[in-house]
């Protein structure tokens, strides 16, 4: 059986790769302020999960075992983060629409958010630590 394989470590997982995602694709974004015609992009990944949680109605799953085993009870599929290239704006007279304010903003929201993601699976580890050692 496999501890950390629960549904909540899983999105756990999940938003820890897209945070790692969005920082590339911000940091890219801030690379490019200066080049003309470019589009700074976005990673979507917490709507799109909350969405995927919303449409869940049961919280009753069985146990597999084997990936062969049918599936009882919700999906748990957790969405994938996906980069969206915003084309319909302009920020400067060189078609850019980077405004490095706001990436920097957004920069330091997403490493809040990484703590946040690292802090609960660190937590998360500790539980199922304590919970096998006994102590």
């Amino acid at each position: 059986m496999n501890l950390l394989g629960s549904s909540s470590f899983e999105r756990l997982e999940s938003g820890l790769n897209a945070a790692n995602l969005r920082n590339q694709v911000l940091a890219n974004n801030i690379g490019n302020v200066d080049t003309p015609h470019y589009k700074r992009s976005e990673v979507a990944f917490e709507s799109l999960l909350q969405k995927e949680m919303n449409g869940v109605k049961s919280t009753l799953s069985g146990n597999r075992t084997d990936s062969r085993h049918f599936v009882i009870g919700p999906s748990g599929r957790i969405p994938e983060p996906s980069i969206r290239t915003d084309q319909t704006s302009a920020m400067n007279n060189n078609g850019n629409n980077v405004d490095v304010e706001r990436e920097m903003t957004l920069l330091a929201e997403n490493q809040l958010r990484y703590n946040s993601y690292i802090q609960a699976v660190n937590n998360h580890i500790r539980i199922m630590r304590t919970a096998v050692e006994g102590r």
